[in-house]
């Protein structure tokens, strides 16, 4: 029995002008490979094929500029980077591969032969060599770039064999057909086999399908089982001291290359310095734009010395990608890189290309030492720290953040100052540095520490996260003002709350997230929630 699977439609309908370039961008991202995932932007005909029940399908180009087909094929070829696969806008490379070894997306305008969907696909039809295509219907999708790749990853994920990643409740009763993913940021995350169009980081999952609560779907090994005729790529760099990949300098600098193939691969690299010198390394994940958008790599970065010691560990919590920035004696060192989890994303798929760019320059710091400290005592955010240099300190800035990007000056402690105390008005999570200047003019940074409020300030809550309608039921200890967003800024509906049990109704609210905010004269508070 063929299994027919459409992709959700998150996106609301525009008019407008799009004119795809007469000339298809050719891009390929592992051509050795056998198998092939084509991505088809100047359409096609798709006759005697499992979709030809009324006749041959005529579909249009995709209507998307060569600017925006380079986007989506980046995007796609990242998320199957790990794989012996290759994705290409080269029709060549398609018919030469095995016919039961490939799979043709055909990305196009033309949708009113099939309905309202992101796209649709056979489940398991990438091995059927019948020449059954997938579909992304990137009109439906306002010919965005980074929605059309989500729905052609998803699309030629069924094709490989998976179903939905979709998500229930204690009771195993499913909440929603599609794992819409938590957080925010650059870090916010979702599955590929969920609905990943308004999350950053959005990767391969293990976790329950839509044929219930007990049926675990591991992504990974559903496509590299040896059905679809392709495994993993072989590994890139060593994952032993013995075996590290040399970094050589050149004018002070080097850049590397590698993949993080797998949840278990460990990439060595090892350089030499021959006098004390400022180590500057930026770890970078594969991104097609600013915030590391695109990415599926959340890199950590590990420094060991010649003894094979470990130094430090660098993993910035709100960042996919780590920097390094010390003063080191003349000697070798090694960098051990590997994908992470975060606190919304799991360890299982953090896997994908980077890059490491070191250089090497003889500035002397005016410290030795500048390190932050943090403990949650109660909810009372205790924070130390240390500071060893031969410069006076002209100021110290203590800093918060509640996104890992923006942070705010939450106090100017006295120079001789070491430590600070304090009940933060915010249930959630919150990052801290510390900014010192010295008389030198040179300022610095501490490593970001991260603490997580318990809960026990009293604010509204949702009774729900996930609605099924207009409205949404809140609790509210006492009375507070409240206003809500969809995710693109805009104001949806202002109000105030009363003690107890409030039911509000969101105006034209359709399926996606939104956030409400509740504010009062101590404070503010933050909440999502998604309507199905």
């Amino acid at each position: 029995m063929k299994s027919l699977y459409k992709s959700v439609l998150a996106a609301l309908l525009l008019t407008g002008a799009f004119n795809a370039q007469s000339q298809v961008p050719v891009l390929s991202s592992y051509p050795s490979a056998t198998s092939v995932i084509f991505l088809d932007f100047d359409g096609h005909t798709v006759d005697n094929t499992a979709w030809n029940y009324n006749g041959p399908i005529y579909c249009g180009s995709s209507g998307m500029t060569n600017t925006q087909i380079t986007e989506v094929f980046n995007r796609v070829a990242e998320d199957f980077r790990p794989f012996n696969v290759n994705i290409t806008t080269d029709s060549a490379k398609y018919l030469a591969a095995p016919a039961a070894n490939r799979m043709r997306v055909v990305l196009t305008d033309s949708s009113s032969w099939y309905g309202s969907a992101g796209g649709v696909a056979f489940v398991g039809s990438f091995t059927w060599g019948d020449g059954t295509p997938c579909f992304v219907f990137s009109a439906l999708l306002n010919h965005n770039s980074k929605k059309v790749s989500e729905a052609a990853s998803h699309e030629a994920g069924h094709t490989l064999g998976l179903y939905h990643q979709s998500t229930y409740n204690a009771s195993c009763v499913k909440t929603s057909e599609y794992n819409y993913g938590q957080g925010t940021g650059e870090i916010g995350w979702a599955p590929i086999m969920g609905s990943g169009y308004t999350q950053n980081l959005t990767l391969w999952n293990n976790g329950p399908n839509s044929y219930g609560c007990n049926n675990i779907q591991s992504d990974l090994d559903v496509i590299t089982n040896g059905t679809n005729g392709f495994t993993f790529r072989s590994d890139d760099h060593s994952a032993t001291f013995a075996g590290a990949t040399t970094a050589t300098f050149s004018n002070n600098q080097f850049t590397v290359n590698g993949v993080v193939e797998q949840n278990t691969d460990l990439d060595m690299f090892k350089f030499t310095t021959t006098t004390a010198q400022r180590f500057i390394l930026d770890a970078i994940p594969y991104n097609v734009g600013t915030g590391n958008s695109g990415s599926d790599l959340d890199m950590q970065v590990t420094l060991y010395n010649s003894a094979q010691t470990q130094l430090n560990v660098y993993n910035p919590g709100t960042l996919l990608s780590s920097v390094i920035d010390s003063i080191l004696n003349a000697g070798t060192y090694y960098l051990k890189i590997e994908g992470k989890g975060n606190i919304y994303a799991p360890n299982y798929a953090s896997l994908g290309s980077y890059s490491l760019a070191g250089s090497l320059s003889s500035a002397t710091l005016p410290l030795r030492k500048l390190e932050l400290r943090g403990v949650n005592n109660n909810d009372i955010h205790q924070l130390s720290w240390i500071i060893d240099a031969d410069e006076q300190i002209e100021k110290q800035v203590l800093e918060f953040s509640n996104d890992g990007r923006n942070f705010e000056t939450l106090t100017e402690p006295a120079n001789n100052s070491r430590a600070y105390a304090y009940r933060p008005n915010f249930n959630g999570t919150i990052q801290y540095r510390l900014s010192v200047t010295f008389d030198n003019g040179r300022q610095y940074y501490s490593k970001v520490v991260t603490l997580r409020t318990a809960g026990t300030i009293a604010k509204p809550s949702l009774i729900s996260n996930l609605i099924s309608s207009n409205a949404i039921e809140v609790s509210s200890p006492g009375e507070y003002d409240y206003s809500i967003y969809d995710f693109n800024g805009k104001n949806l509906l202002k109000g105030k709350l009363t003690t107890g049990s409030n039911n509000i109704t969101v105006p034209g609210a359709s399926g996606g997230m939104y956030l409400i905010r509740f504010t009062n004269n101590t404070g503010q508070w933050i909440d999502k929630f998604v309507r199905q």
